[in-house]
């Protein structure tokens, strides 16, 4: 089955108070029996496509194994509401119908009496139901990056173009908005930008544990054994070991069966996040696979994604060894422009990021279809480099069989701080904006990877709301009115010559005085972002935080693009050069930027406000 938001069907309820679905209230189709103080057994005698499970996040995880005809069919975690009910997360039950339906609901929490068990407020919010309202109700969603519909979100996973539709598979857990029960979501779009999402999980977890991250691709030559042009996966099964698994898809990507012959590569440690390719020049598969504990990355090779070889190993030592290594990816780009190319390994780690938390380092170098050998700076050493310089850019990985040699990334916009924290409810985390990645050579004389956003983001362009074409920047502020619309979100673009002044200054405000402030420094060639009173901060230690990012020129000026949504700022300064990606949680939407210079003025030329289409 296809796609399709308008047809996806969820209750996503944000606050305290449970919205009633439309077929039925909590006392039909539902009989409910409590066996003693932390067991209860939940039966469906009525009919309806969804059971609604009342969520409490700061509850203890209820376990509920799901039998069908006396056996077992799943079994997940979710935190039953006990006091209050924050949302409603649907269980989909409607290929069981005319089938004995039963939940054996098992709970850890501490009571006196079964009288007092049957107190908890799940107890009569169950409910069944054929349609759900879908309606976001959270102010922070973003308004025009990724985000589940409800639900947590982590890494993305299974990135693959086909058939002119780019698929986006993420870590999702369908049944509250903390982790667990980790499956693959899926959404697809023909635009990076408009994304229609899969109602179901399109890989669940099964005997072998929850399906942790992995990678997609397309088949070309059939050496899979699932035909010609099949999508094949790759992925981590994760239960008491972690071990690698396979799935192939009949339709292009849209959905996937799991390889009955699981796991094709079982390890004696912990290794996860596999993310292969295969090697034309080699004529074989390539595997990098995450040796998460030992801080490493290891290279296998097959001829049909089941029979592995051992090839090599990397990273022992070298870049940040501070927290464990994830989410790798392995990929080939040309250098400046000038028909060089060298091979990049993206290493996220968790933690260990610049500034706290989890972050996406990357190595830079060549391979030969065995082994990758990272090249050395001046000194001889192998340089940590860091693809993005905010707090919230984690597990960057790229899509796989992009059009015109693309090498399209996309990250989660979160940090394993205080992911769980973010003041949202009805879902948690966004994806970064997608991004292009190249090479360029910095004025040390050094390699770094560029990541520029896609040229489908020029789309997202509306009207103009601020245009200058050259002005002056000094102490005095000068000050523009960012879009009313939306929230006010937008696109802003500007040069800076700052040769004239200590640093230039830029800031987003609104009226209950919460603001970002970046500055730029000519002279350290950096520019740092500000977000310890950007509005609220509280929620974790690890928010409020200054930013600070190279700016990888010698010229005292640079450019900036940023994109403002309802609750984060990506920053690209030259063309994608460096890169800064930090949430924001403001009270009221910023509404006006200012520009100012410290000892001196600024030149600030071909400054633009867009506000953005969200249609």
């Amino acid at each position: 089955m296809k796609p399709c938001r308008k047809g996806l069907t969820a209750l996503l309820i944000a606050g305290s108070a449970c919205i009633a679905p439309l077929t039925s209230s909590a006392a039909d189709g539902v009989k409910i029996d409590h066996l003693g103080t932390n067991n209860t057994i939940v039966r469906i005698i009525g009919d309806g496509k969804y059971l609604l499970l009342p969520v409490q996040e700061a509850n203890e995880e209820a376990k509920i194994n799901i039998l069908v005809d006396g056996k077992l069919e799943k079994s997940i975690n979710v935190r039953l509401a006990k006091s209050k009910v924050d949302y409603t997360v649907p269980l989909k039950i409607d290929d069981y119908r005319g089938r004995d339906v039963l939940l054996n609901i098992i709970t850890t929490q501490s009571r006196s009496s079964v009288r007092e068990a049957k107190e908890d407020a799940c107890w009569s919010n169950f409910a069944l139901a054929d349609t759900f309202d879908t309606a976001n109700r959270e102010k922070y969603r973003p308004a025009y990056h990724h985000t589940p519909l409800y639900g947590w979100m982590n890494d993305p996973n299974g990135m693959v173009y086909s058939d002119g539709v780019w698929h986006l598979c993420y870590q999702w857990n369908p049944y509250g908005s903390k982790w667990q029960n980790l499956s693959w979501g899926q959404s697809t779009s023909k635009d990076l930008i408009h994304w229609n999402h899969q109602p179901y999980a399109v890989l669940e977890p099964d005997g072998l544990g929850m399906i942790f991250s992995g990678s997609s691709a397309i088949d070309r030559t059939g050496s899979a054994g699932f035909g010609k042009g099949a999508v094949v996966a790759m992925y981590t099964s994760a239960d008491a070991s972690q071990i690698q698994s396979l799935a192939s898809s009949p339709d292009g990507g849209y959905t996937y069966e799991v390889y009955p012959g699981n796991p094709v590569l079982p390890f004696e440690s912990e290794a996860r996040d596999p993310n292969m390719f295969w090697d034309e020049k080699a004529g074989h598969w390539v595997l990098t696979l995450a040796h998460a504990l030992d801080h490493e990355m290891l290279i296998f090779t097959s001829p049909d994604l089941r029979k592995w070889t051992l090839e090599s190993s990397f990273g022992k030592g070298l870049g940040c060894q501070d927290g464990v290594w994830e989410c790798p990816d392995l990929f080939e780009l040309p250098v400046d422009g000038n028909g060089e190319k060298k091979w990049v390994l993206v290493c996220n780690i968790n933690p260990g990021g610049p500034f706290g938390g989890s972050a996406t380092q990357y190595f830079i170098g060549d391979f030969d279809g065995k082994t990758f050998v990272a090249d050395l700076d001046d000194n001889g050493e192998v340089a940590t480099k860091w693809m993005d310089y905010g707090k919230d850019h984690y597990a960057t990985v790229s899509f796989s069989d992009a059009p015109d040699n693309r090498r399209t990334v996309i990250g989660w916009m979160s940090n394993w701080q205080y992911a769980a924290e973010v003041p949202t409810m009805q879902f948690r985390s966004a994806n970064t904006l997608p991004r292009e990645m190249g090479i360029f050579t910095a004025p040390d004389g050094q390699l770094y990877v560029s990541s520029t956003p896609s040229p489908e983001l020029l789309a997202l362009r509306d009207r103009v709301v601020a245009n200058a074409r050259s002005f002056s920047a000094g102490r005095k502020a000068r000050s523009f009115k960012l879009p009313a619309e939306n929230d006010g979100i937008c696109e802003i673009i500007l040069d800076i010559d700052a040769n004239n002044s200590d640093s230039t200054v830029i800031t987003l405000a609104n009226e209950a005085g919460d603001r970002v402030v970046m500055a730029y420094d000519p002279k350290a060639h950096t520019l740092s972002f500000d977000r310890r009173n950007s509005g609220v901060v509280d929620f974790s230690e690890g928010f409020p935080a200054v930013t600070v990012s190279p700016t990888f020129e010698d010229k005292g000026s640079v450019s900036l693009r940023l994109f403002v949504d309802r609750s984060s700022i990506e920053l690209f300064g030259d063309n994608g050069r460096f890169v800064m990606t930090n949430l924001v949680f403001p009270t009221s939407p910023y509404t006006t930027l200012t520009i100012s210079s410290v000892n001196g003025n600024a030149h600030i030329s071909d400054l633009k406000i867009y506000s953005i289409k969200t249609n």
